[in-house]
């Protein structure tokens, strides 16, 4: 009987304990779409700084390059407190997106770059007989 009343207030003082998670409110929303040709627009503001939104529809229609393109973007704040931001292209060609925060291809070191200029001016016979 007592395991059960020590085990019963060992509950209640970890439920009494654990952080009460707020909700967090939407301030905006909105949404139009599907529509019958495809397009769509949809955005939104949270109470804790997150604003996000995106619009699409069909490009080059009735033909084989026929495809969607969304447009977008999303900023918030990390957990550090830097302003993150980020726009984006999604279509045929992929997902582009564009942000002050993502990572960067390092440039190529002029030795390397005239390297590859000049084996390019250059081929091997190896590079000839390859189809």
């Amino acid at each position: 009987m007592y395991t059960s009343l020590i085990a019963l207030i060992a509950l209640a003082v970890c439920a009494a304990a654990a952080p009460a998670d707020e909700p967090i409110p939407i301030i905006s929303q909105s949404q139009e779409g599907p529509n019958p040709d495809g397009s769509y627009k949809w955005n939104y503001e949270t109470g804790n700084g997150i604003k996000a939104e995106e619009e699409g529809h069909l490009e080059d229609v009735g033909t084989d390059d026929e495809a969607m393109k969304a447009e977008g973007g999303f900023s918030y704040a990390s957990d550090d407190g830097q302003a993150i931001s980020l726009t984006y292209v999604a279509d045929k060609n992929g997902f582009q997106p564009v942000g002050a925060h993502l990572p960067t291809t390092p440039e190529i070191p002029p030795l390397i770059l005239k390297a590859l200029e000049w084996n390019a001016a250059h081929p091997s016979k190896d590079d000839e007989n390859q189809v």
